[in-house]
């Protein structure tokens, strides 16, 4: 199977699409980033489902796919938080579950031996209910009268993150035998 496909190529576009994110941040054209960034977020459902409808999964997407989620989102908590714009509170927990995963991932290949990559449900609901929160944040420093939802949204988002950052955990765990 060829790793060269429309699903990876999406994947490694949302890659190429942050350092110009930050970049229109740093710049102020908020809008841009906005758009961004959704753009960025719909390529991770139209991998997804491109590789699912095509079969056209491969080990390089199922690699790069999750790397390109947790790049996209952490750059984005780090610059809104460097900025003001989200609580650094929030951007910590961010990335804290993130290191959590990525080091548990590592220490599970280091006991086992096998090194799949298996999104959970929780995990997929957090990148959206992240990606969700910062395209608010986004929206809202873009355009006008949107309602006040962003403390609510920033309370979801850090819940969601924590459930599925011990989901993980207890996962690992689990495979390790150690529950």
């Amino acid at each position: 199977m060829r790793s060269f496909n429309i699903p990876n190529t999406l994947t490694i576009a949302r890659i190429i699409l942050i350092p110009v994110f930050v970049t229109v941040i740093v710049y102020k054209r908020y809008n841009y980033a906005f758009y961004l960034f959704v753009i960025a977020a719909l390529t991770d459902i139209f991998d997804g489902l491109f590789a699912r409808l095509k079969k056209q999964k491969t080990s390089l997407g199922t690699f790069l796919d999750p790397l390109a989620d947790k790049f996209l989102i952490v750059t984005a908590v780090i610059i809104l938080s460097t900025y003001g714009w989200i609580p650094k509170w929030l951007a910590i927990t961010v990335i804290s579950r993130d290191t959590i995963v990525v080091i548990g991932w590592f220490l599970l290949y280091l006991v086992t031996g096998a090194a799949k990559v298996e999104p959970s449900v929780p995990g997929r609901v957090t990148i959206w209910i992240q990606s969700i929160f910062i395209a608010y944040v986004l929206m809202n420093m873009t355009f006008l009268s949107l309602p006040a939802l962003q403390p609510v949204l920033q309370w979801i988002t850090a819940g969601i993150t924590i459930i599925s950052g011990l989901h993980y955990i207890y996962i690992g765990l689990k495979r390790t035998r150690a529950i």
